[in-house]
C-alpha cells in the first residue's frame, strides 16, 4: 500500500464560531467550503492539506492549557518560519508568556528535530507546531 500524503487532520472544538475565527484570523488559514454533514464544523486549506474542526462540545479535549510537546499536536510546515512568528507576536502570541497563558508561544529555533519549531495552543487547547521542516 502506499500513501501519498496526509489529507486532513480534523480536531474537535467547543465554540465553533470563536475556532473558526482563531484558524481564518490569528493564522490567515483559507475557509473553504464543507459539506453539509450532520454535525457542524469549518474547513480550512493549507497547500494540498485540510483542517476539519468538528463542533462538538462533549468531544475528548486536552485538560491542560500548558503546551506540552509530547501530547497530541498537528504540525504546519511552513515556507518562512521567521514572518510567521513575527505574524503570531502580532496576533498576540508571545514567548515571555507564563506556561499556561493561552497566549504563550514556545520556539525551539535549535531544536533536536534539527529545524526550527514553534507551538501554541488554540482556543480549546489543542496543540499547534509551525515548523520550518525539510
Amino acid at each position: 500500500m502506499s500513501y501519498s500524503m496526509l489529507h486532513h487532520v480534523s480536531i474537535v472544538c467547543s465554540n465553533l464560531e470563536r475556532s473558526t475565527a482563531f484558524y481564518a484570523e490569528k493564522l490567515g488559514m483559507t475557509q473553504i467550503p464543507r459539506p453539509p454533514f450532520s454535525v457542524a464544523g469549518s474547513w480550512f486549506s493549507f497547500g494540498a492539506s485540510q483542517l476539519h474542526l468538528i463542533a462538538n462540545p462533549k468531544g475528548t479535549f486536552r485538560k491542560s492549557s500548558v503546551i506540552d510537546t509530547g501530547d497530541t499536536h498537528f504540525a504546519l510546515r511552513v515556507d518562512d518560519f521567521e514572518a510567521v512568528i513575527r505574524l503570531l507576536a502580532s496576533k498576540g502570541f508571545r514567548e515571555d508568556a507564563a506556561e499556561d497563558d493561552p497566549t504563550r508561544l514556545l520556539i525551539k529555533r535549535d531544536s533536536v528535530a534539527k529545524f526550527p519549531q514553534a507551538y501554541f495552543l488554540d482556543p480549546d487547547w489543542n496543540i499547534v507546531e509551525i515548523n520550518a521542516a525539510a
